[in-house]
Formats: C-alpha cells, structure tokens, sequence
C-alpha cells in the first residue's frame, strides 16, 4: 500500500513503517511559522489501514474527500483512519493556511453519493446551500485560498473582507454570525465557542469548511467583481 502527499507542489512518500510528521519538525517541515506545532499531524500505517492523528495541543485540521462528500474536524488527541483515495487537509496556524492533498493508492472507501446525515457533529456528509449575500461572505474570505490553490494564504479580516464587497462592517458581522449559527445547526463543529475564541479562529475553520467541501470553489469567485449583482435582501 502506497500513500503520497502534495504540499505547494513538492510530493511526498509516506513510509508505512514510521509515522510521517507534519510540523515545524519532521518529514514535512514547516520551520518559517512559531504559531505550529512542531509535531502537529501525523500519519501512520497500522491493521492495513493509514491514520491521521492530531498530536497537537491546540490547532485543528478539516479534512476532507476530494469531491467534498464528507469532512471531519481534527481536534488535538483525535485520530481518523485515510480511507478514500484521494483526501483534502486544511489547517490554519496563526495567519496562514495550509492546503495539502494525499493519494491512497488502496482506498477502504469509495463514496457512492452524498446523503444529508451527520454523525455527532463530528462528520458533516453533504453540501448545504448558501444563499446569495452568504455565498459572497464566504467567498470574500476564501478568495485567497481559492485563487492561490498550492500554496500558503492568510485569511483577510472582517473589515477588508466588508470593503471587497462594500457592505458596512456590521453588516458583514451579522451575516457572518448567521452562516456560522446555520452550519452549525447543520453539524459543522468550531464555528462557535466561548469569548476567549479569537474571531479569526471562525473565519478560518469558516474557510476551511467552505473549500475542502466545495461549498464554494474558484468557479464562483468571478461574483465577487460585481458582488451587487449576485446579493440579496435575505440573511
């Protein structure tokens, strides 16, 4: 069994005889960012399956299949097993986000459709639909992990998302707190916690959600160059 992972467009092979760490130590090496665990993800073989364990203390990753059917919410301690053959993960530490892709040459899984059910919180299966003004909030902050796909982003904040779009700050705020409130309903876990959150922590799990589900993709982002054509009156 083979599994190999594309970040920034290096590849790499992952031994299945040791863990593959991803961090600011490790077989991937991201040394330039202090917010990152120097081991915060790794990636073992064992019982013929390839896991993914948050061996983090603080950060969490989305991950995800390719056709954006599922997705789950890695929080540190918390271990899932790779089971498709092709599987997104996103994570953001400090002001920027990564995106890398694995290739599993000996999927366990093979989705066959998408449902509308959710497990505990803990795995949203579907995509939901977002209205126009929440699909233009949602792209405004995704813009540059969409335009910049391979690469390291940052996530703008509130105020220069409200201004690419020309809406007041506080009504970019409202609208962010119903987008939040309505996927978490929906079972996307991170979107709300208590006052010490930091609310780029939001806009981050956010976009992550959003792109690794393909709630929006770089085919929408051309509505945000006239973002008064594709807005709407509803929350």
């Amino acid at each position: 069994m083979s599994l190999s992972l594309e970040f920034c467009g290096e590849w790499f092979s992952v031994d299945p005889n040791e863990a593959f760490i991803i961090g600011r130590e490790g077989p991937l090496r991201i040394e330039d960012n202090p917010y990152l665990h120097r081991r915060f993800l790794a990636i073992s073989c064992a019982d013929g399956l390839w896991w993914m364990e948050n061996v983090g203390s603080r950060l969490s990753a989305t991950v995800a299949d390719s056709e954006g059917a599922t997705q789950a919410y890695l929080q540190p301690g918390a271990r899932l097993p790779l089971v498709y053959a092709s599987t997104n993960i996103i994570f953001t530490a400090g002001p920027t986000t990564y995106e890398m892709q694995l290739l599993n040459d000996t999927p366990a899984y093979t989705p066959t459709g998408v449902t509308d059910s959710t497990d505990a919180g803990e795995t949203t299966i579907g995509p939901i639909e977002l209205t126009p003004s929440q699909l233009l909030l949602v792209l405004a902050l995704a813009e540059p992990v969409l335009t910049g796909r391979g690469t390291t982003s940052s996530i703008p904040s509130s105020q220069v998302a409200a201004k690419r779009l020309g809406w007041p700050i506080t009504r970019f705020n409202r609208k962010l707190d119903h987008v939040c409130e309505r996927l978490t309903r929906y079972g996307v876990r991170g979107l709300h916690g208590g006052p010490e959150k930091l609310a780029v922590n939001r806009r981050a799990r956010l976009v992550e959600h959003a792109v690794a589900t393909r709630l929006v993709t770089s085919d929408d982002l051309f509505k945000l160059d006239d973002p008064s054509s594709y807005d709407d009156s509803s929350v």
